[in-house]
């Protein structure tokens, strides 16, 4: 972990509200949370940036059922944190529902102040 607790304490209650937000369909807390360079790759392998990932949740080709997020481990250097964990969800993906447990890797960065989801990506647990 970090030794800035503050930092880590506001990354980690920003990795929450973003989960929430997913299952909530709460799209404007969402938008405040993606940072606009926003790299958000999928367990499929596609990537969306923050206006195709909204714009996807906003027509409900994703639609998030349930979410949890356990974290392994942060590092906070600056403005950058990295959070090291897990994503097991059930998701709509186009109207068809998907398990996903993944390994998760999450870059936060401080823009203008508070803490943005800069980047995503899941990986698929080895066999």
């Amino acid at each position: 972990m970090t030794d800035a607790p503050d930092d880590l304490q506001a990354v980690l209650a920003a990795e929450d509200r973003r989960y929430r937000a997913m299952v909530d369909g709460d799209l404007d807390t969402l938008g405040d949370l993606l940072a606009d360079g926003l790299c958000y790759t999928h367990s499929s392998g596609s990537r969306d940036t923050k206006e195709e990932y909204l714009a996807k949740l906003r027509s409900r080709y994703y639609v998030y059922r349930r979410a949890e997020h356990p974290v392994d481990r942060v590092e906070v250097t600056g403005d950058t944190a990295i959070v090291v964990g897990r994503m097991a969800a059930v998701v709509d993906v186009a109207g068809v529902p998907k398990t996903l447990d993944n390994l998760a890797l999450a870059v936060w960065t401080r823009a203008g102040g508070s803490w943005r989801l800069l980047a995503y990506a899941p990986t698929a647990l080895p066999a």
